[in-house]
């Protein structure tokens, strides 16, 4: 399901670190040799040639990669050389500032990740910027999103596959009258979607379905401007399909006037250790054109050939 590729035989994080620290002296970057080690590491690989760089030469990599590179390129290095709660830390609080907020970017990651790294990416938020995921989400959100966001971003669900059949009916109920009703932001809406394991959510949806002749996401398109009910549907999108999620938003993010970079990096660079081979696959069938194609077709340069590497397309 991940798309990065990883040699048969990788170098000590020494040799990383040391090559890495040659690629910045001179009078140019090697940019090639930046992407043919940092776009070829897993996680506990990369962490560990930032430590090494740390120790062997007093500095922390991001800085040094941060002096060096520049635009998108600098951006897809960055998120990605990071460890991956301590990126969706970073990403979750620039989605509560003033001109980068986004609730599209924490619901997804409070809904596309585990809960064991959902409770990691609060951890990290917590040790980063000394104060709660959920306090900052509550502080920068207002009225149903508001009540949305909070219980999502502190969701701890269950994981498993065992499934209540009885108490999927009911709430399967209980969600066809709030929706009828137009009450899309009743308590009740929000328990089930914010508490319920994913399995379960299936069952529940499923059932919906099935008893009332229509897709949930369908009812809730009932005001197609209406953008917490536009939320509310990526938000179960995400929950019980995330590559068609994905695949939307890499779709919307390359079709879109002028490539939607942001997107596109955050992306690539959160999938690709993940479900980037599902989200690929997916893009293809709805699409009919490989994602490779279209990155390929939407960038260029050395940000072009690391996203490519991370989606598969680099030698490793």
């Amino acid at each position: 399901m991940a798309t990065l590729k990883v040699p048969a035989n990788v170098p000590s994080p020494a040799e990383d670190a040391e090559q890495l620290h040659k690629a910045f002296q001179g009078w140019g970057t090697n940019e090639a040799l930046i992407i043919s080690i940092l776009a070829h590491r897993n996680a506990a690989q990369r962490n560990l040639i930032r430590q090494t760089y740390a120790e062997t030469y007093g500095v922390d990599l991001l800085k040094a990669l941060d002096k060096e590179l520049t635009s998108d390129f600098e951006r897809a290095v960055l998120l990605w050389t990071l460890e991956p709660a301590e990126r969706d830390a970073f990403l979750a609080n620039e989605a509560t500032k003033r001109f980068t907020s986004s609730n599209w970017v924490i619901m997804e990651i409070a809904c596309t990740r585990s809960s064991l790294d959902l409770f990691k990416v609060r951890q990290a938020y917590h040790a980063r910027f000394k104060k709660s995921l959920e306090e900052d989400v509550a502080h920068h959100t207002t009225g149903d999103y508001r009540k949305l966001l909070v219980p999502l971003v502190s969701a701890f669900r269950y994981e498993g596959d065992e499934v209540n059949v009885m108490l999927a009916k009911s709430e399967a109920k209980i969600l066809h009258e709030k929706i009828s009703e137009k009450a899309y932001n009743d308590e009740e809406v929000i328990r089930i979607i914010s508490t319920r394991s994913k399995a379960q959510l299936n069952a529940t949806l499923n059932h919906y379905n099935d008893a009332f002749g229509n897709a949930i996401n369908k009812d809730l398109k009932a005001d197609p401007n209406d953008d917490f009910l536009k939320l509310l549907r990526a938000t179960i999108k995400s929950l019980t399909c995330p590559e068609k999620y994905f695949e939307k938003l890499l779709r919307l993010a390359i079709k879109k006037q002028g490539t939607d970079e942001w997107a596109l990096t955050r992306v690539v660079t959160s999938r690709a250790e993940v479900d980037m081979e599902r989200i690929k696959e997916e893009y293809h069938r709805r699409n009919s054109v490989p994602l490779e194609r279209a990155i390929a077709g939407d960038t260029s340069g050395d940000y072009e050939k690391m996203l490519l590497a991370l989606i598969g397309h680099g030698d490793a």
